[in-house]
């Protein structure tokens, strides 16, 4: 520090003799220490390793010998040789470290003062209208210097009366409608806050109900503090709308407008001054203009309009327009505007003009992969998307997506590089509206922005795992009755998946190939079944679990090694059937969220689904639906049928100084019944992975206790609890601390292990415990985010070594992902 300087290390405040830590009280003050890591100022001592003048002290040391100058351009060159001063080589890491890290914070009595005014201000704001803050000095280390601010709040006012005087009778008549409403209340403390909270209040009222010149500003309060032993009269005061004619101001009463007449013109391009109308029409009092032949059916364009003739102006009416018509992805953002009718000056002419956005749009990708499926792999998307396909304001997508790939594991008789593939087509149409043979807005409201959508979709696959057929479609309705709240209804939801490559099994689930392996080797196995004492895959497999179950050798297993072969073949055969889900779901989301950079709030959502029991009864009317087995197939495929429910909650708490506790919870569970007596792959629940418990890679952990055996383990129930704690570090770079909490069970279903299934109360001591820390890189549109987990208790492990047994980082899992996990 230069001399007669301090670093301030330190601020305290106290309020009534009392110290406080509230974040909104120390943000008050316009000096603060330098940021602390666990106590070490990291980002100071960054900054001091900067070379200070790098550039300055270049041109001495070039200046140092006659001939250095001259002897480093022959090397470079004399434009060179001045701009090396300004590179990374010289100056640029020692700008890195001045950027990254920061400047010492030197202790200024001019901030200081203006600190305590700040203190003073906001407390009195709060109604401690004698406040009085002064501070003191502790400079006991040399070169360092802490702060203890002392605030005497003294008592606090307190509302005692509220009266009105409001000119304009319309409005005090508005007024005295929501008057209950009001928050400026008798015997209630003083609080600024309060008072701006009242004029928003007030406003939002008034501009809802026809005060369409009305602003807050005309909004004023009066105080009378004067011997009134700390109680504080208020009055509040609304004038009437004062205006300029000439060259003098003059006042009237407020009008509470009507809208006469609702103007869209459906076409209008920004650039153009004068609107040129070739095409127009009447519709239920909507008046629609086009510069060309209009291209939209009025119902369309005019159920996204809530501002209607004979209603009185209102800046909801305004929003929900601008939200709906928005939310239509035909136009760009609308613009509207009024002017007063000059037949009536009572009224409003409202004109909305739209800006259609391009009919076809293109889209395309290339991603270049490598994965423990192919070595090299290439996918490609393309997409198209079509607006007002039926001049109704809907929107058609169509993607095409393909991957090709190179594989030395798959077979490849003809010497090919690219010896995998897959490819697959999605489609969706949207309607703005509730697509349905009834009108429905009794029940769903146009300002709910209701929408329809039908999907569909297949992909095919060749050489990958056991080359899937996937079709999928669904038909939704989607509708959002607050802007926080939104409702999904899949009526119908299908999948229907093909195994063709079921022989590729043993392939790709190599921990039950290397467990049946292992076993065959143990017992007197046909040799036939070997290769190089290697079960065959295909022949030699289903050859030695047939004689294990059935035939020659089922008298001579060990009773446990029985159980273990007939659990992997009842896994194999889940596993490679064929799935035909017929499904219908409804699905809840609430957010209380004010945008990204909102950290305190919550959110729920909750989703229930049912399948099966619409081909159920197709399946009773109809005796040739039933198999041999007794179950019910449709398209020679047994049909799935369950009923599935899940719950999830969001809590974030801001602490300040970026400082976030984030807290999920999450349960789900999948029961099946009649045509079922278990769930398909597709609908089942698994744990671990980088947005659930980090400290296990993905379907690595459960069912239960029974140590993740398989290669991807899954089960029909889920538990799952997370809480972390997020701070910044410095800049862009964010850590954090956390615990996640969860497993998975069977329940309900044909599974046998008691290991996997979930027995109450007791099955919560195989909550597996994982913790860890993170680094993340908030990049601004998204955040890059590494994180380390750590086994703190597991489930698998017997009962006397389930805590602390892995803390170490070779039994670590490194988790990298987008994005924050909730």
């Amino acid at each position: 520090m230069p001399a007669g300087k301090r670093l301030l290390v330190k601020n305290e405040i106290t309020v009534d003799n009392k110290e406080t830590k509230q974040e909104d009280v120390f943000i008050q003050l316009y000096q603060k220490p330098n940021s602390s890591i666990l106590g070490y100022r990291l980002r100071l001592n960054l900054f001091n390793l900067a070379k200070k003048n790098a550039d300055t002290s270049y041109a001495k040391w070039l200046a140092k010998k006659p001939n250095r100058r001259k002897n480093l351009a022959k090397l470079l060159s004399e434009k060179q040789v001045d701009r090396l001063g300004k590179s990374f080589l010289v100056s640029g890491f020692s700008n890195f470290l001045m950027k990254t890290g920061e400047a010492p914070v030197v202790f200024d009595t001019i901030s200081t003062k203006k600190s305590l005014r700040r203190l003073e201000s906001f407390y009195y704001n709060k109604g401690y209208f004698d406040v009085k803050a002064n501070y003191t000095r502790d400079t006991s280390v040399s070169k360092k210097i802490g702060i203890k601010y002392n605030v005497d709040l003294k008592k606090p006012y307190i509302i005692d009366s509220l009266k009105t005087l409001i000119e304009t009778p319309a409005l005090d008549s508005l007024y005295q409608t929501r008057k209950n409403n009001s928050i400026i209340k008798s015997n209630v403390q003083y609080n600024t806050e309060d008072f701006n909270n009242e004029r928003n209040r007030i406003t939002t009222h008034f501009r809802n109900n026809g005060a369409f010149l009305f602003q807050q500003n005309y909004i004023t309060y009066k105080l009378d503090t004067i011997d009134t032993n700390k109680k504080a009269n208020v009055k509040l005061l609304i004038k009437d709308y004062s205006y300029r004619e000439d060259d003098s101001s003059k006042t009237a009463p407020f009008k509470l407008y009507k809208i006469s007449k609702v103007a869209i013109y459906t076409d209008h391009t920004t650039n153009k001054n004068d609107i040129k109308i070739k095409d127009s029409l009447e519709y239920k009092d909507f008046f629609l203009y086009s510069e060309n032949k209009l291209k939209y059916r009025p119902k369309a364009i005019t159920d996204a309009v809530f501002i209607t003739k004979g209603s009185l102006y209102s800046d909801n009416s305004n929003v929900l327009t601008t939200r709906y018509l928005s939310n239509l992805k035909v136009f760009n953002y609308p613009t509207i505007q009024y002017k007063v009718d000059p037949k009536d000056e009572n009224a409003l002419i409202a004109n909305i003009f739209l800006t259609p956005r391009k009919k076809y749009t293109f889209g395309a990708s290339v991603d270049f992969t490598h994965s423990n499926i192919q070595d090299f792999g290439i996918s490609g998307n393309t997409s198209m998307g079509i607006r007002n396909v039926f001049n109704g304001a809907e929107t058609f997508e169509i993607g095409f997506r393909g991957n090709v790939g190179a594989s030395r594991d798959n077979a490849n008789p003809n010497n090919t590089f690219f010896n995998i593939s897959e490819i697959g087509i999605d489609a969706k149409l949207n309607f703005p509206r509730i697509f349905f043979p009834f009108n429905t807005e009794k029940i769903i409201a146009k300002s709910m922005i209701p929408s329809t959508s039908i999907s569909v979709g297949f992909a095919k696959q060749r050489n990958i795992g056991l080359d899937k057929q996937n079709f999928t479609s669904a038909f939704s309705y989607n509708w959002t009755p607050t802007r926080s709240t939104a409702f999904r209804f899949d009526i119908l939801n299908i999948q229907f998946v093909k195994n063709v490559n079921i022989g590729n099994y043993f392939n790709i689930y190599q921990s039950s190939y290397n467990v049946l392996n292992l076993l065959a080797n143990n017992y007197s196995t046909n040799p036939d079944y070997f290769d190089n004492n290697k079960l065959i895959i295909g022949s030699g497999t289903d050859g030695f679990v047939n004689d294990a179950l059935f035939g020659t050798l089922s008298s001579s297993i060990a009773a446990s090694d029985l159980k273990t072969i007939r659990s992997i073949e009842e896994r194999r055969k889940r596993l490679t059937e064929n799935n035909l889900i017929f499904a219908a779901n409804l699905s809840y989301s609430k957010t209380t969220s004010k945008g990204l950079n909102d950290n305190s709030f919550y959110s729920y959502k909750t989703k229930i689904e049912s399948a099966g029991n619409l081909l159920s009864i197709l399946a009773r009317a109809s005796k040739q639906l039933e198999n041999q087995s007794g179950a019910n197939t449709f398209f020679e495929v047994e049909y799935s049928q369950y009923i599935k429910g899940e719950f999830e909650f969001i809590k974030h708490w801001n602490f300040g100084t970026k400082k976030v506790i984030a807290m999920r919870s999450f349960a789900g569970i999948a029961v099946p019944y009649g045509n079922s007596n278990s769930i398909p792959f597709s609908r089942s629940y698994f744990s671990g992975g980088s947005n659930d418990n980090r400290s296990w890679q993905p379907y690595s952990l459960g069912p239960g206790s029974s140590g993740a055996i398989n290669d991807f383990n899954e089960a029909n129930m889920k538990l799952a609890f997370s809480a972390e704690l997020r701070y910044n570090l410095f800049g862009k770079f964010n850590s954090a601390i956390f615990t996640d909490i969860g497993n998975i069970w069977n329940v309900f279903d044909n599974v046998t292990d008691e290991a996997n299934k979930f027995k109450g109360l007791e099955s919560m001591k195989e909550l597996a415990v994982g913790t860890g820390v993170g680094l993340r890189y908030d990049q601004g549109l998204f955040v890059v985010r590494f994180d380390l987990g750590f086994k703190t208790y597991n489930p698998s492990k017997i009962e006397n070594e389930r805590w602390f047994r892995e803390l170490n980082f070779s039994k670590s899992v490194l988790n990298i992902g987008i994005n924050y996990p909730f």
